[in-house]
């Protein structure tokens, strides 16, 4: 972990109520996809947990959604402003294992879109065939579906209403898939559904309530099939063989 003050490069309104924001110096303690970072706020206690989309050697790609003071702050900062902020906080994604194989899977819903971006482009990277499926409620919600596009990945999108794409969750979309292997990032709900469909082992990324972000406070602990463990520290990616749901 490393504490850096990085200056706002960009901070563009995707949807109603998401946001991209690039933040630029030095970011060389990001190491891996699925990795976040955690936000300073001015006049707040408590910094603002949010995955990293994406990461060079002089910037990082952070995309949240106004749900709060903290990110309506966020969403108000312009070119120039900095930001005191947390690095190199969380486990991240594992591509290395062997069981990943040449085809693979990747769910996201909502804001637990952005982690797998960075993701895909490091599979697709490593020569794997790779099936991304986003999750949204409305089509007025989605964002990235190009973006992925763009990276070579074979790319389906749901929506709850049926208004874009193939109506229903990231679940109904994948019957026909071939993988070998997944990754998903979203809410719980989203991910329990993911663990009772998909048929391969996988990693999950988790969402959750940080106090610090880096372990010392215990808040965001939670119980696996080998014992408690820090979403913040040890997570947010577990194994599927270890969730205790």
């Amino acid at each position: 972990m490393e504490q850096r003050v990085l200056k706002v490069n960009e901070n563009i309104q995707l949807t109603d109520s998401i946001y991209k924001m690039i933040l630029c110096g030095d970011v060389s303690a990001i190491k891996n996809s699925g990795e976040f970072i955690n936000i300073e706020i001015p006049e707040l206690f408590l910094r603002r947990p949010i995955s990293v989309c994406d990461f060079d050697e002089k910037s990082v790609t952070i995309i949240y959604k106004v749900v709060g003071k903290g990110t309506e702050k966020l969403a108000e900062a312009k070119v120039g402003d900095s930001f005191d902020v947390l690095l190199g906080l969380g486990n991240g994604y594992n591509t290395a294992t062997t069981k990943v194989g040449d085809r693979v899977l990747l769910l996201g819903g909502g804001v637990g879109v952005p982690p797998l971006y960075n993701l895909a482009k490091r599979l697709i990277g490593e020569g794997k065939a790779v099936t991304v499926v986003l999750g949204f409620n409305t089509a007025s919600e989605i964002f990235y579906e190009k973006e992925f596009a763009a990276l070579g990945a074979e790319v389906r999108v749901t929506t709850v209403d049926g208004s874009y794409g193939i109506k229903g969750f990231v679940t109904d979309a994948i019957s026909d898939v071939d993988y070998a292997y997944f990754y998903t990032c979203g809410p719980e709900p989203m991910l329990k559904a993911v663990y009772r469909s998909t048929k391969t082992e996988g990693q999950f990324s988790f969402e959750s309530r940080m106090g610090c972000g880096f372990g010392a406070c215990m808040g965001c602990s939670c119980k696996t099939n080998f014992g408690n463990k820090r979403i913040c520290k040890d997570g947010p990616v577990f194994l599927k063989e270890e969730i205790l749901w």
